[in-house]
This record gives C-alpha cells, structure tokens and sequence, in this order.
C-alpha cells in the first residue's frame, strides 16, 4: 500500500484537517506528522498544548494510521525516513513564506518520484472561528507571559524587535521569511522608551508616564500574541517599581528590564558624554529584590541591565555587579555597549559563563551591529534585541516623502516608494 504523509500544526481538529485526512485516505496508508516545538515555533504558531498530547490527538482520528514527530519545518526528515508516495496539504501553502516550504517538497519527492497533492484549503466561518479563538489563547495573558521563559528553555536564542504600535506590532508578529532553506521570524517583541517616547515626540528623559506607556502595551496586545519585554529605564523609585511589577504582570508581559543607574535618564549611547550617575549596588540590587518579592507568578522575569561598560567602569565592575543582582534575584542579566567593536560584550559574556552557566544573556547589538546571533549564541547570549531599528527606519523614509510632496506640489514623484493602503491593511485582521 502506498504512504500518504500530512503534517499537523494544530492544537485544534476542525474540518479542514479532517478534509485533508479524508482525501488522504483515497490514495493509501495515512501517515500524520506531528510538528516538534521548536520547529512550530519557527514557523509561526506557538504551541499551547505538548507534543505528546498533540501525538495523542492526531492518533485519535478517524483514518490515520500512524503518527510520527516531524523535526524539520522543510520536511527533510520526513521523507527522508518514510519515502511517502504523497504528500498532501492544504493550496494555502502555494503562497507566502510557506511556498519555499512546498518548493522544497516537491524538489525532494522528484528525486524518487514521489508527488505532492493540494487539497482546497477549507475557508468557512466554522474554521475561521476556531482560528480565531487559537489566536485568542495565544493572546491571553496567562499563556502571553510565560512564553519568553519557555523560548529560552528551549535554548534558542530569542529574536527581539523594538514595537511602538499596534502596526509595528503587527510587523513583528507576522514578518515572516525564507533563506537558505529555513523560516524565520522574530520571537519576541521589545516595547522601547525611547522608541515610545520618540512616537509621541517627547524626549526619551523617562517623561512619557507609566499610564501612557501601558497604553501602548495595549495597542500592541490588542493585536499580537507575542511575548512582550517592556523597557523599564531606572525603574523609578522602589516603592513605584513593585507596582509597575504587578500591573505588566497582570497585563501579560513577560519580563521587563531595568537599568543600574539614577537621576535624570539619558539614553546610554551617550555615554560619558553627558552625566549620567550609576546607582550603587546596594540600590540596585534592593529595587530587584523587591520587585520579585512583588510579583504573582514565576512566569515574569526582572532583568538587570548593566550600565558600567558603557560609563566606562571597567569590566570587573559589570561582572561583579552581575553576581551581585543575581543574588538579589535578577532572572536576567542585560550588558550593554556603545563601542562598534563587540569585544568587550563578548569578553563579559565569556566571564560570567565562566561562573553562571543558566542565567539568561541579554544583548542589544545597536551599536555592534556586525557580530551574528549565532555568534552571540556561541558566546552564551540568550536574547537579541533590534531595540530601536524599525522607528529608525520609518523616520527617514517618511522625512524624505515630506520633502518631496513640498518640492514637487504633489504626490506622484513619490508614489513609487510607497506601499500600497491595500498591501498595508492586509496587516490588519478583520473579526
């Protein structure tokens, strides 16, 4: 008998899988993949059961005969271990980033001569109803914000972009993309000061309230289903910081990240430029130490950011403060730097892997933006955070569209550079 292979992302059954097992089942034995975490993860749908019962669940369905683990996005595994006749799933994958996915499958099975077959994708408001209420799930805070702990368990380094909207958010949750054989997309989303303060065009002085900077977590929340790390600045004085602890912890942040100095805030890039006081350790390490004791669950995380490379203290200085805000509870350490050259981030890195093997590593390669996740990864960093990228790239290309509507008196000139309304609300889901 022939082996027909469909793989399964789904925590739900509804008729569209059913459907694809049905047609299955004309053109011999079925064989039903269960797509492993990591792999689901990387394309796009975050699991919010385990492995064994999604195995348990397939292997409940009328008509299936088999189920097997599918470790690879691509399939490469698959049909490399089972040789299926066929390979059946829904046409939604001739289209977007799931087509590399398909091109692949088919370039495999020729070698053997082997076929893949499109099924119709069953679109009905039944379908569309479960795949929203899997969205939903996603969304609610409880599953939102255990998320970052449970991508860092998986020891995959966590891809972070800055959002400031529910747009941006929308990109972040949904930019998907294919190279070199593998899907990828961000896995977190970083909700910046200074990206949320230069949105409202206000300094980045830690002048935009806590009230309006929920507002925005909102805005993004409202859209997204990713976790959120919320920067927190200096954390303000202790007695407010364990309130701000509850409130994104209620909210359904994951982690929020605050940094070791006092005072007026001004943005580290300046360095010692401008003047900046490093709180003490002592300070520091109390602040931290009252807000884990604030919190509910053991799902959010307060990350502690080191200011002592970029106000040129010395490397003793940031690893003895990073021992020290672990003690005091710290479930992150964040290093941080200004130089273009990533040496010392990676010097730090490698000393305090030396004597802590489990803290998670937060680096924001702004500044040293040539050294590679992988490379970092090597180095023991956990997270990557692009804390700043898209608000930097919005600025000129809205500036020069600007210009040109003034230097031309109309809008045609600039037309071409534009996405189309149409392209951008696609973005956007209806109910």
């Amino acid at each position: 008998m022939k082996t027909v292979y469909t793989c399964f992302c789904t925590d739900v059954i509804h008729e569209g899988h059913l459907n694809i097992i049905n047609n299955a089942k004309k053109y011999g034995r079925v064989v039903v993949g269960a797509l492993c975490d990591k792999e689901l993860i990387r394309f796009n749908k975050f699991p919010t059961t385990t492995l064994d019962e999604r195995i348990k669940l397939y292997q409940s369905l009328e008509g299936v005969d088999e189920v097997v683990i599918q470790n690879s996005s691509m399939y490469d595994d698959v049909i490399e271990k089972l040789h299926p006749n066929y390979i059946i799933h829904g046409d939604n994958w001739k289209s977007g980033a799931a087509s590399a996915i398909r091109g692949n499958v088919v370039k495999k099975l020729a070698e053997y001569g082997g076929e893949v077959i499109d099924v119709s994708y069953t679109y009905n408001p039944t379908v569309k109803k479960i795949d929203a209420q899997l969205k939903e799930k996603l969304a609610m805070p409880e599953y939102r914000r255990k998320r970052l702990r449970q991508l860092i368990e998986m020891g995959q380094i966590v891809k972070t972009i800055e959002a400031h909207s529910g747009l941006t958010g929308l990109i972040a949750e949904k930019t998907v993309v294919e190279h070199e054989g593998q899907l990828y997309q961000f896995d977190a989303m970083w909700i910046s000061s200074l990206c949320d303060s230069t949105a409202k065009g206000k300094p980045d002085i830690e002048l935009v309230d806590m009230t309006s900077r929920f507002r925005t977590i909102d805005d993004i929340m409202e859209v997204t289903t990713k976790p959120i790390i919320f920067d927190g600045d200096t954390g303000g004085l202790t007695e407010h910081f364990v309130y701000t602890v509850r409130s994104l912890e209620r909210m359904g942040v994951s982690a929020i990240i605050i940094e070791d100095k006092k005072g007026l805030k001004k943005n580290s890039l300046f360095g010692t430029e401008v003047k900046q006081t490093q709180a003490t350790i002592e300070e520091m390490s109390a602040k931290i130490a009252a807000g884990k004791a604030a919190q509910l669950s053991d799902d959010f995380m307060i990350i502690a950011r080191i200011e002592s490379l970029i106000l040129e203290q010395g490397m003793d200085d940031a690893l003895t403060r990073a021992f020290a805000f672990v003690e005091a509870g710290a479930d992150g350490i964040m290093i941080h730097s200004r130089k273009k050259n990533p040496a010392e981030i990676v010097e730090f890195c490698d000393k305090f892997r030396k004597k802590d093997k489990t803290t998670p590593i937060v680096v924001v390669p702004s500044s040293f933006n040539t050294i590679t996740e992988e490379e970092l990864a090597a180095h023991g960093v956990n997270i990557v955070i692009y804390a700043n990228q898209l608000t930097r790239s919005a600025f000129p290309a809205m500036q020069q569209t600007a210009e040109d509507i003034l230097r031309y008196h109309r809008a045609k000139e600039v037309d071409d550079r534009l996405m189309s309304i149409k392209d951008i609300i696609t973005l956007i889901d209806e109910l």
